[in-house]
């Protein structure tokens, strides 16, 4: 439970550095982390694990960022705590790799998301979509673990390449080189697509 004697709007204002600091003298206050990045960690690891999944891989993240609080440093997550939590995140689901590798073969060969139901009304716009996206998803299952986590953490994320570095614990050419690799086999794959259809 959070101490209502500091005026919310205060503790809002607070650094995640500051925020996480000061959650070592008082552990309650790690709610507010969990408050501004539960939603971000959740769409990532729905997205990666399945909705079935994602509740408890979050809950997992923060119970494990939780323990490892005081080994964050704004050094080494400059731009706040979010690639530091996906970074625990992606570590978690290298424990369900074989889970998500299934996933990724049962999209490949549906197209189904089952994160992302379609309404009724947007159906036949959603075809070509589903097209596509089995045969990302086809691409992605085929991806080495660092490209795919490098790639996801970018589109799904949305973390810049120095975020990314410090989410996965490797140098920030690294991330350059997984992502040009990831996204040439996607678009060697949809270009191949395409001059079937013609």
């Amino acid at each position: 439970m959070m101490d209502r004697s500091t005026p919310p709007e205060i503790e809002i204002e607070q650094s995640d550095t500051s925020l996480i600091d000061r959650s070592l003298r008082e552990p309650e206050i790690f709610s507010l982390v969990f408050d501004r990045y539960g939603g971000q960690v959740h769409r990532y690891l729905a997205r990666r694990a399945g909705p079935g999944d994602a509740d408890d891989l979050m809950s997992e993240t923060f119970l494990a960022a939780f323990k490892q609080r005081d080994r964050f440093t704004s050094s080494r997550s400059p731009t706040g705590a979010l690639p530091w939590l996906l970074g625990i995140a992606t570590n978690l689901l290298r424990m369900h790799q074989r889970s998500e590798a299934r996933r990724w073969a049962a999209l490949a060969r549906t197209g189904a998301e089952p994160a992302v139901p379609a309404p009724a009304d947007q159906v036949v716009a959603r075809v070509d979509a589903e097209v596509a996206f089995r045969l990302m998803a086809g691409v992605l299952e085929e991806l080495a673990d660092g490209d795919r986590d490098a790639l996801l953490l970018f589109a799904w994320a949305g973390l810049t390449y120095e975020e990314i570095a410090v989410a996965l614990g490797v140098p920030i050419g690294t991330v350059r080189s997984r992502l040009h690799r990831a996204r040439l086999r996607l678009r060697t794959a949809l270009s191949a697509s395409n001059d079937e259809k013609e």
